[in-house]
């Protein structure tokens, strides 16, 4: 065997040099492409955070029924038509910030500070959830929970 010829001899380097590259940028060329679709699968607005406070003022002694507040205590300033009061109270248990507002002016956002009452018929066994719905798709995040005395 010529050891000479062996060590001048490169044939073969080129073609294995070069389906090893071709490999290398499909691979890259792959792992992009992946990154850059599944990425943009999941787009949802990130839910925001506020802390919300709530105080029950049981009524008066002749009736179980009594009245809830909740205050926006703090965090985001949020649209009002996408946060929902979510619950056991009448009429429906299911209303927007904005249709549960007694303001004179309908608000449009719920910021630090702002606060309603659900009275009327409410129990003291109650279950609530503040819920903000994303208007890009059907996803909820329940931003706050609060349960009566007798729940």
């Amino acid at each position: 065997m010529r050891f000479k010829q062996l060590l001048t001899d490169d044939d073969a380097v080129s073609p294995v040099i070069g389906v090893i590259l071709m490999v290398a940028i499909t691979v890259i060329l792959a792992a992009v492409i992946a990154s850059f679709v599944l990425g943009l699968g999941d787009q949802n607005n990130p839910a925001p955070t506020a802390d919300f406070n709530f105080d029950w003022d049981n009524g008066t002694a002749t009736s179980d029924d009594g009245s809830l507040t909740i205050t926006h205590g703090d965090g985001d300033e949020l649209d009002a038509t996408q946060v929902y009061v979510r619950g056991d109270y009448s009429p429906t248990g299911d209303q927007d910030w904005q249709t549960l507002s007694t303001s004179p002016s309908s608000p449009s956002t719920v910021a630090a500070g702002d606060s309603i009452e659900i009275g009327g018929s409410m129990a003291s066994d109650y279950t609530i959830n503040v819920v903000w719905e994303d208007p890009d798709s059907d996803t909820t995040s329940t931003l706050s929970t609060d349960r009566g005395p007798d729940a």
